[in-house]
């Protein structure tokens, strides 16, 4: 079972308020409802300010609640104002009742409450407020050991020092984050992990904007939502056949090619496997600039390295 809490906080009593946290957090738990293909995928809470009054009492109750019990995967994700805390040194998530620095939910809490979930074996933590890239930096560090906990992956929008921006209706950070769930950080086999993401948000902004923070503590990187491939697992499994080594190649002539007197149509269906490959840097011509080129001339095609790193994966049965 995978739960997710999300929350959404634009208006607040005593502070200034926000525009976009309320979509925010109701497009993530849209998006992460269900996998492309319509498959269940987390279970979801949601709170925004626009239905609950979301004070400190009620968030940590909901959090708490949320790392508790017995599931694959808890996923926590929250919009809203964040704030450090210098005298303290420490990050703060803002409820809307907030006043002091009393009133924050300290970001060490959250992740101490995470930590003890010993039965929740992934626990992931996103963060579109300003400076919550000091999560995970503070207390437990001091005394040498690590508050990223077992299990753990910690995602913001920017640095301890940063604010998160907001832009388009939806903060700058969770409107990247949802086109990457929506395919853009897709692999090959249409997975969607914490560290895809990352590497989506990251690359989208430039060294002039919020730098987003990626913090984690797994042995193994989750699928946190799932597309269609981009190139269907039938034709990855034929890679071992079609390549013996690694560094084999495969040979082409003019009767893969259909616009060929000598056209084959079982060389055909093979030839146009190849191309998608191909389309996918999956497999490269060799001595020729198009496959087209390469079948012609009977040269034949390679694997490149992501090739021969999806053929690995064929032989070892993970697909």
């Amino acid at each position: 079972m995978r739960k997710g809490l999300f929350i959404g906080i634009n208006n607040y009593t005593h502070i200034s308020s926000l525009s976009g946290c309320n979509a925010d957090a109701m497009a993530m738990a849209s998006v992460l409802k269900t996998d492309a293909n319509g498959d269940p995928n987390f279970k979801n809470v949601v709170l925004t300010s626009a239905e609950d009054h979301l004070g400190r009492g009620k968030l940590e109750d909901q959090i708490r609640e949320l790392f508790s019990g017995d599931c694959s995967v808890a996923l926590l994700y929250f919009a809203g104002h964040g704030v450090f805390d210098d005298d303290t040194n420490e990050g703060m998530l803002v409820p809307q009742d907030y006043r002091t620095a009393r009133d924050g939910i300290r970001i060490s809490d959250i992740l101490n409450w995470a930590s003890k979930a010993v039965k929740i074996k992934n626990k992931v933590i996103i963060l579109d407020c300003c400076q919550g890239g000091s999560a995970g930096e503070v207390r437990a560090l001091r005394s040498e050991s690590s508050v990223v906990g077992e299990g753990m992956t910690i995602l913001t929008a920017c640095k301890k020092e940063e604010s998160a921006l907001e832009g388009g209706g939806h903060g700058v950070f969770t409107r990247l984050l949802l086109q990457a769930l929506h395919g853009g950080a897709a692999n090959i086999l249409g997975k969607i992990t914490p560290g895809s993401l990352y590497a989506f948000v990251d690359n989208a902004l430039d060294a002039w904007e919020q730098r987003p923070v990626f913090k984690t503590n797994v042995s193994q990187f989750i699928s946190l939502r799932e597309v269609s491939p981009l190139i269907p697992k039938e034709i990855l499994r034929k890679l071992p056949e079609w390549f013996a080594e690694a560094e084999s190649t495969f040979a082409l002539d003019p009767s893969y090619e259909p616009t060929e007197p000598s056209f084959d149509p079982d060389h055909g269906e093979v030839f146009a496997q190849l191309q998608k490959c191909n389309r996918h840097s999956l497999i490269e011509p060799v001595d020729a600039e198009h496959m087209y080129y390469a079948a012609i001339n009977s040269t034949g095609c390679r694997l490149t390295a992501l090739g021969a790193y999806y053929r690995e994966l064929a032989l070892k049965g993970h697909f």
